[in-house]
């Protein structure tokens, strides 16, 4: 495969991470719709945690019953309420760490459904400067990551954060000294707090991008193995992935020994905090101002304390790396959302993000019976210094067909994926169709369809896969679109025919079924204008001619732009466009251009001569 833009000499311009003033305000956007949810299941919890509280008193008045020798039958009202006690103090917990849960699952699909739809819509190009590795370190490890601490750090956050508050009022409410003596633990209590969070956010934001990294030179390595061995480079790669392993390595041995650190500190606050509290109920019971049970009851809260101060402080450490993982995902939700800059111009997602100018002029509609697609003037760039295309102008007729061609790099791709509107220019303008046809991809909301060499099999169904371009497709459609792209004959003979399931942990399809079935949507979808970025690159020269059988059944009655792989497509094109290092220079009928002495003739007299050493099967 070909691309025409050029690989930075800096690495991967990595996607871009929010702010945490960005971060809490989109938290509380996916919150928001649940505030009812999130008020009830916290009323409940502090209501579950009053009750909870009654334990303390209720152990202290034992105490004191047995202190001061009274008859063993008055344990018996004592005991029975603590029982009492534990089974409210059970259901009502369940019940508020139920709701909780709920509210915490809800966000998180709310997420996981806003993130998707906002990938899904980032420029192709910022994906390209960025790498495959950064965006699914994001869809794997970041999404984890936030899920893990939803289903397990908020609702113990939540139930620590009310037992502490709680609990420190219950101590006040028996003698204010004692609160006073277990407030003693809290200047290190927050003094840890505050030497873990300072570091912790930057090394777990380090940490994700180096897992990123990781990611990327993996991918790289493994997709590109043929040419890794091909060139010899396998000892570079493998160096550049143990390099790239170490880092990541290093990090997470600095957070291990961040997280001892954080605890031994924590433990020294315990010791000061329980001690003081024993010496105030030392004096205060030789003094007469408490009883024993009193003393005991408050002894009981500080050291309940040490479970809910804990886990609240505990789990910053998931806090962090749940932010640091939001912080990325909000990152590219935020990203989709801006327009590209031009040329020249910051990235969006860093410091001057928000004040870059719209890329690119909107694409128009424009009526069937005017011309199909006009590209007028259109330039782009994939950063500043790396120009792919100098103000092309083209017109293609309703119902023609245009091979595009020239050498690698020359920005064939580039111009096929403005013309689909999947990439916007910087700048000019592409007037595109409105749409006709009987299913112009949702009743002409999609008219143009784009046809890449890079087809996706998805999981299920192959009639659920056909009509992902039409869902209201009959099976009657289904089999019409197959047999249009001559793919009917091998789909019904898989074992259950439209109802085998296919791509992964499915049946397979090699690369020219899945280009067919690729084909086969395109018809089902029906648009008025069709792009095809060398889509029958993949098959290889076994299945070129079948392909190219398919893509001409498929593309016959509509416009069509064809980044042409092999020539023999510019051969049956209506006109064929050269385009050289992003300008074009030749527009023609294919005889006419073979016929004179001009950068076509070059290329087809070279890929003839090709064709007569090795013959095209």
């Amino acid at each position: 495969m070909t691309t025409d833009s050029p690989t930075p000499d800096t690495g991967p311009e990595l996607l871009p991470i929010a702010t945490t003033a960005r971060t809490r305000a989109a938290l509380r956007t996916l919150i928001r719709p649940d505030r009812g949810l999130a008020l009830t299941g916290i009323g409940i919890l502090v209501a579950a945690t009053a009750v909870g509280l009654l334990v303390q008193p209720l152990l202290g008045r034992i105490v004191d019953i047995v202190a001061d020798g009274r008859p063993a039958g008055d344990l018996t009202l004592p005991v029975v309420l603590l029982v009492a006690v534990a089974v409210v103090q059970g259901l009502t917990t369940t019940l508020g760490l139920t709701r909780i849960a709920r509210l915490g699952e809800t966000v998180l699909a709310r997420l996981r459904e806003r993130f998707v739809e906002r990938a899904l819509n980032l420029p192709a190009d910022r994906l390209e400067r960025a790498g495959a590795g950064d965006l699914t370190a994001r869809v794997t490890g970041d999404v984890a990551r936030v899920a893990e601490a939803v289903r397990s750090a908020l609702p113990e956050m939540a139930r620590s954060v009310l037992a502490i508050v709680l609990t420190l009022g219950a101590l006040a409410l028996l003698d204010v000294r004692f609160l006073l003596a277990a407030l003693l633990a809290v200047p290190v209590q927050l003094l840890t707090a505050r030497w873990y969070v300072r570091r912790a956010l930057t090394l777990y934001a380090d940490q994700r991008v180096a897992n990123g990294a990781q990611q990327q030179q993996l991918l790289e390595t493994i997709g590109g193995a043929v040419t890794v061995r091909g060139h010899r480079l396998e000892e570079q790669h493998t160096e550049r992935s143990a390099e790239r392993s170490r880092k990541a390595v290093d990090l997470t041995m600095r957070s291990v020994n961040l997280v001892l650190g954080f605890y031994g500190r924590l433990h020294i606050a315990e010791y000061i905090g329980l001690a003081a509290v024993l010496i105030a109920g030392f004096w205060l019971v030789r003094d007469g101002a408490v009883s024993i049970g009193t003393a005991t009851a408050a002894a009981l809260y500080f050291h309940s304390l040490f479970g809910p101060v804990n886990a609240a402080l505990v789990l910053l450490d998931d806090a962090q790396s749940a932010a640091a993982g939001l912080a990325r995902l909000v990152g590219v939700t935020d990203l989709a959302e801006q327009p590209e800059p031009a040329a020249g111009e910051p990235a969006a997602g860093k410091a001057e993000a928000g004040k870059a100018a719209p890329a690119s002029v909107p694409r128009q509609r424009i009526a069937s019976s005017e011309a199909a697609v006009t590209v007028h003037a259109v330039s782009h760039a994939y950063g500043p210094g790396r120009p792919v295309l100098h103000e092309v102008s083209l017109t293609l007729e309703p119902g023609e067909h245009v091979a595009l061609v020239g050498t690698s790099g020359a920005g064939k791709s580039t111009l096929a994926r403005i013309v689909a509107g999947v990439q916007q220019p910087t700048s000019g303008s592409v007037t595109a169709p409105a749409g006709t046809g009987s299913a112009a991809a949702g009743a002409g909301e999609h008219p143009v369809v784009l046809v890449t060499q890079e087809v996706h099999v998805f999981t299920g169904t192959l009639a659920e896969d056909l009509r992902l371009a039409r869902p209201d497709a009959s099976d009657a459609d289904l089999r019409t679109a197959l047999a249009t792209v001559h793919a009917l004959e091998w789909a019904e003979a898989l074992p259950e025919g439209l109802a085998t399931v296919v791509g992964e942990g499915g049946h397979r399809l090699d690369p020219a079924r899945a280009q067919q079935l690729a084909l086969a949507r395109l018809v089902l979808a029906d648009p008025a204008l069709a792009v095809l970025d060398e889509a029958t690159a993949e098959a290889g020269s076994a299945g070129a001619r079948v392909l190219e059988r398919s893509a001409e059944a498929a593309l016959a009655g509509r416009t069509a732009l064809v980044v042409a792989h092999r020539l023999t497509q510019a051969v049956a094109a209506d006109r064929v466009v050269v385009l050289e290092a992003g300008r074009v220079v030749e527009s023609g009928p294919h005889d006419e251009l073979r016929d004179a002495d001009g950068p076509y003739a070059a290329l087809w007299h070279a890929w003839s001569g090709s064709r007569t050493t090795a013959p095209h099967p």
